[in-house]
Order: structure tokens, then sequence, then C-alpha cells
């Protein structure tokens, strides 16, 4: 892949996924080749690829999409990874290097929807899922995939990103780590919350937990996706199930979820407080809904995500019936404040 193409491309439009998308689910897996070109790459070029990558992530998750570990990524790809990837390696080499760039790619995609940048995004993620099918790494794909599946969700897709959610799955299933299958099965249930299909909501988001609790020592298990646990799978069932309607259950997950550390996990706590004080606003509780709301903006007031942001922005039009309350009137102003900040 030439370095230029790493950043070319045209605008959004969900349906471009389409043909990435069928290439991979009918043909998973290039074979790998050694090769022969520029400079040798070795183990510490590697080491140094799957560092940044983690250190990315850690950062993502804490300070969000726009923060500035996120145009190192784009600088990774660009100036590291890319000419890696024309150099002279082994077949093993080769296919560890092309993971670790899919892995790259695949940040740089969730950093840019993040912040709203969904055509950078998309142009990044098919060239995720094209570097994990040259590295003939199936498990790489399924989780660019079902990362794709979320964007699909937030889009408004929601069939387009079950259908994802639901190929990341049946691909890989026979070869990818339960952790893995865990985070396709729960990008299903998310958009099938969206969708408002309770039972295959429930289904799905079962079968993700089941298949986290199958993991037990010398379980092959990437650590590239540690930060998925049964805390973090409650964050995303507490918003599942708002989607639905249903405040009890909510409500439920939401107190499992708890357990992340708002420190490390800063935008999934913040985001998952918008959701729920946005659900005890919808369902009359103003005290409980603004409790939770000004907590949210008090986490994500240090986060640069707009998608994070919009949640805080969801909450605040859930206040609309007491707009004419002192109180309300305050959170508002400060909320929008904090947050323009940010």
């Amino acid at each position: 892949m030439h370095r230029r193409t790493l950043l070319t491309g045209g605008p959004l439009a969900i349906a471009a996924y389409q043909t990435p998308v069928n290439r991979w689910l009918a043909n998973p897996t290039d074979t790998p080749l050694p090769r022969q070109g520029g400079q040798r790459v070795g183990r510490a070029d590697l080491d140094e690829l799957w560092l940044a990558a983690d250190d990315a992530r850690r950062w993502d998750s804490k300070f969000g999409g726009g923060n500035v570990m996120a145009s190192s990524v784009v600088e990774c790809l660009q100036n590291r990874a890319a000419p890696l990837l024309r150099g002279t390696f082994t077949e093993t080499v080769g296919v560890e290097l092309f993971t670790a760039t899919a892995e790259l790619a695949r940040i740089a995609a969730w950093a840019a929807v993040d912040m709203g940048h969904h055509d950078v995004a998309q142009r990044h993620f098919i060239q995720a899922l094209r570097l994990a099918r040259s590295a003939g790494d199936v498990e790489a794909g399924s989780y660019v995939l079902a990362t794709m599946s979320l964007h699909a969700y937030l889009r408004g897709d929601v069939s387009q990103a079950i259908d994802m959610a639901e190929g990341a799955y049946e691909r890989a299933k026979h070869s990818a780590s339960p952790r893995v299958l865990a985070f396709a099965r729960l990008a299903e249930a998310r958009a099938h919350g969206r969708a408002g299909d309770a039972r295959a909501a429930a289904r799905t988001l079962a079968a993700s937990e089941n298949l986290l609790s199958s993991i037990h020592p010398g379980t092959r298990d990437p650590q590239w996706l540690s930060y998925l646990t049964h805390a973090r799978i409650s964050t995303d069932a507490a918003e599942i199930y708002r989607d639905l309607g249903n405040l009890k259950a909510a409500q439920r997950w939401s107190r499992q979820a708890d357990a992340m550390p708002a420190g490390v996990y800063t935008r999934a706590v913040g985001i998952r407080l918008a959701v729920m004080g946005a659900a005890h606003a919808q369902a009359g509780d103003l005290d409980r809904g603004l409790d939770m709301g000004e907590r949210s903006v008090e986490i994500l007031s240090r986060v640069r995500s707009a998608r994070a942001h919009d949640y805080v922005r969801r909450l605040t039009a859930t206040l609309e019936p007491w707009r004419n309350e002192a109180r309300v009137r305050d959170f508002i102003h400060r909320s929008t404040s904090a947050l323009a900040q940010a």
C-alpha cells in the first residue's frame, strides 16, 4: 500500500462499505507472502507499532478522539507503517506487520468517528479491513468489521450495522478469540436496541456476556481488546435498554457499570451518565436527571469528543419541559460553556 493512499478518498457514503465488506466476507484472508524491498523489518519495528497502538487506545479512552495522540497515529501510519509495508520481511513478520498496521488504521478511524469526521473514518476503516485481509488474520478483520458496524449504527443505518456485526461474528466464530466474538455480539446488540428489537438485543447481549465469561487461563486472549470487560458491556447495555425505553433495565445495567474507573475510561463513563440522565429526565425524574447530567459534564469537560458532547446536548434537549426553571437554565448554561472549552 502506497503511503499516499492512507489518507485519500471521497466523501462519506455508508453504502461505500458494501463492496469492501462483501469482499472480506467472501474471502477474509489473503495468503501472506515474504517480501523483498526496502529496509528489513524486524521485531523492534513491530514492537514500535504495537506500542503506538496501545498508547493511542489509552489516550482515546481517556481524552477522546481529538487528543494529540490521535494525530500521531496518522503520522505513524504515514511515516512508519507505510514504509515498512514496502520493506523486506519474512512471512511471519509480514503477518504481524499487516495486523499491527490494520489496528493502527482502525484506531485512526475510530478517533475520526469520535470527532465527527466520518469521511476520514470511512477511508481508514476500509484500509484497516484490507490490511487485516492482507495479513490473513480473520480475527483482526472481525474486530475491524465490528467497529465499522458501530460506525454505521452511530450514523443511523442500523440494518447495515446489524449485517456487519453478524458477518463479523459468523465469519470468525471458528477462529477468533471469545473476547473478539463478544465485541461483535455487543455491536449487534447495540444495533438491535436502536432498531427497537428487544428480543434480538437481549439475545445478542447475553451471547456477548457468555463469550466473555468463557475466557479462562490459557484461552488465547488479545491484549488489544482487554478493555472489553463485563463492566464495559454493562455500560453499553444501559444505552441499549434506554433505546428500548426500559428504564428499570437501563438502571440495573448502569449500576453494574459503576465498576469502570472514570480516570481510565473517562469518555465511556461520561457518556453513560449522560445517557442515564436523559433517561431519568424522560421518565419525569428531574432531580436524578440533573444530578447525572452534572456528573457527566464534569467528566466530559476534560474530553475532546464531539460524539460524547452530543450525548450531553441530547440530555439538555430532554430538559425542554422544564426550560423555565432556574436550575435547568443554569445547568444548560454551564454545560454549554464547559464543553465549548474542552
